[in-house]
């Protein structure tokens, strides 16, 4: 077979990678996709993590490619040491993801591409002597992000390599936005709509009392993005006033976000929780939702 190769990322590349990231990002959310100026967009900078991304001092991506191929890819940052930087990332760098094919007939030297990008990725970090390695999964589409439990090749990587599994695990619910119930009347209860921290926001209120609201992310498809991702949004917020818990309100708010979703020409509403939180998840399953993945975020290197 062809001799493996690691080497930085080049712009001749675009195509191949993004086929790749598109695979991974296919067996997590069904009907998204992402375009080369995403994938290429998000080498250069991450606009959604405003608080982190300005933090970063240094940005590299490596392939792993075979016959003429690209059949593993890393993307890696490091963050500054000074005093703005929060303590978590102060004087650290990161796998912010990493992709590579299987093992199959056709790529039977996979799991060694893998590897090695894998100790590429680690030489590139004792190169910079950053005070702790950390590594997570998140492509540059909606709902990707920790280490989904559907990328089992990724994971045995990131174990061989000596990075263990250290925060938490989350829940990734999806449902049809057909499958929500029709709003009904609720007496004395209205709602209004107006922007939240997460989206759009809607306020169930009694007069001038807010009784709950749930937010609305629409703006998961960017215009980069490809239009299969359009039909998505997610819940940024849902909450209910401790008196109003368990009186349906809850149900009442997805209601009235489904009505607007209909509107929008979304067709399917997401949802995140901590796999611990078993009154959120009973919450979003009786509203139909249905597990979509879990994804184990916070790997931190810990050889040995």
């Amino acid at each position: 077979m062809p001799v493996l190769e690691v080497r930085p990322f080049r712009r001749a590349d675009r195509d191949q990678l993004t086929d790749l990231v598109n695979m991974h990002v296919a067996a997590v959310v069904p009907g998204v996709s992402v375009s080369v100026n995403t994938v290429l967009g998000g080498l250069e900078r991450q606009p959604g993590e405003f608080i982190t991304d300005p933090w970063v001092a240094e940005r590299t991506t490596l392939v792993a490619e075979q016959r003429g191929h690209v059949v593993a890819a890393a993307h890696l940052l490091r963050y500054r040491a000074d005093g703005e930087v929060g303590e978590a990332y102060r004087d650290a760098a990161g796998i912010d993801w990493f992709v590579c094919r299987p093992a199959a007939s056709f790529w039977p030297d996979a799991d060694q591409a893998a590897d090695l990008l894998m100790r590429a990725c680690l030489a590139r970090f004792a190169r910079w002597d950053v005070r702790v390695r950390y590594a997570d999964g998140a492509l540059p589409a909606p709902l990707v992000y920790g280490l989904p439990r559907n990328w089992p090749h990724i994971r045995a990587v990131y174990e061989r390599a000596g990075f263990r599994h250290v925060g938490d695990t989350e829940v990734v619910l999806i449902t049809r936005v057909a499958d929500l119930p029709e709003p009904e009347p609720r007496p004395g209860v209205s709602v209004e709509r107006t922007l939240g921290e997460c989206g759009t926001r809607l306020t169930a209120c009694a007069g001038t009392r807010v009784l709950g609201f749930v937010e609305i992310d629409t703006g998961l498809a960017r215009p980069e993005r490809h239009p299969r991702a359009a039909g998505l949004a997610d819940i940024g917020n849902l909450h209910v006033e401790p008196a109003q818990q368990g009186t349906g309100l809850e149900h009442w708010l997805l209601a009235q976000a489904g009505d607007w979703l209909r509107m929008c020409g979304v067709d399917r509403l997401a949802a995140c929780e901590t796999a611990g939180d078993g009154a959120g998840l009973d919450l979003l399953t009786s509203a139909g939702f249905r597990e979509l993945t879990r994804t184990d975020r916070g790997w931190e290197h810990r050889p040995g």
